[in-house]
């Protein structure tokens, strides 16, 4: 897949790219990551990228100019890519939304910066906005290195193993249940037996209904928005019984 990043700090992605499982995706050309200044496409010679907003205001605004000049480049070496902005008004990013974009051929991922950018690059070349949730970052960088690292994740290949990519949280609706590993006793606190019996139907029961557990305690809300079958409901149950006791 390919990933065209258009940004006014390139340097930013030097590390997170050059490292773990992105480095491994991009050894493998599995992945290919271009970083784009969008400086570059300024015409005068201090290579402006931003102005005052019309209307006064604090903060400034990226020009349309560089930048629509810097996507109609990219877009036009791989016309197939969408282009998406990182935007706090963009639709969450989500693993459903991860998976969806992992199909496509290739991205360009325009970041953001100062109080954003003018609204007709947005009208005139945005497929999509894209945002990490309800907060403000500096700038759309860190939000398109989480949207790199999450598709990359899904490619296969990239892992190693698909198996971890389908037991990761959300990617079946719910959170991931606990993982453990050696010693089996650490400072009192025991594996469960479930995990130790070499039984794969115990184990898998023991997984889903943990991964029950810790989204009914933590994220309730998840559990209306995917399709429970016959043994997720004993299990919730179950779940709720042993709540109960423990509150006598």
């Amino acid at each position: 897949m390919k990933f065209d990043i258009l940004t006014l700090f390139p340097g930013m992605f030097s590390g997170p790219f050059d490292e773990s499982i992105i480095k491994r995706a991009q050894e493998k050309q599995l992945i290919d990551i271009s970083l784009h200044n969008i400086r570059s496409w300024a015409t005068d010679r201090h290579q402006t990228a931003d102005d005052s907003p019309y209307g006064g205001g604090a903060g400034m605004v990226m020009k349309p100019e560089p930048l629509a000049a810097c996507i109609e480049t990219v877009k036009g070496d791989n016309p197939h890519s969408r282009v998406v902005l990182t935007s706090p008004q963009g639709r969450r990013l989500t693993h459903g939304v991860a998976e969806e974009l992992s199909n496509l051929s290739g991205l360009i991922l325009v970041c953001g910066r100062y109080e954003g950018i003018d609204e007709r690059i947005r009208i005139l070349y945005a497929d999509d906005d894209i945002s990490l949730g309800d907060f403000v970052l500096s700038g759309g960088e860190i939000a398109a290195m989480a949207i790199v690292d999450a598709i990359t994740r899904l490619i296969p290949g990239a892992l190693g193993s698909e198996e971890s990519a389908r037991s990761d949280s959300f990617s079946d609706g719910l959170l991931e249940y606990p993982q453990y590993t050696r010693p089996a006793d650490f400072n009192g606190h025991t594996v469960p037996e479930a995990l130790l019996s070499g039984n794969h139907e115990l184990i898998r029961k023991w997984r889903r209904k943990e991964s029950l557990r810790k989204t009914l305690s933590l994220r309730p809300d998840l559990l209306n928005q995917i399709t429970l079958t016959g043994e997720d409901h004993k299990l919730l149950k179950e779940i709720q019984r042993e709540v109960s006791i423990g509150d006598e």
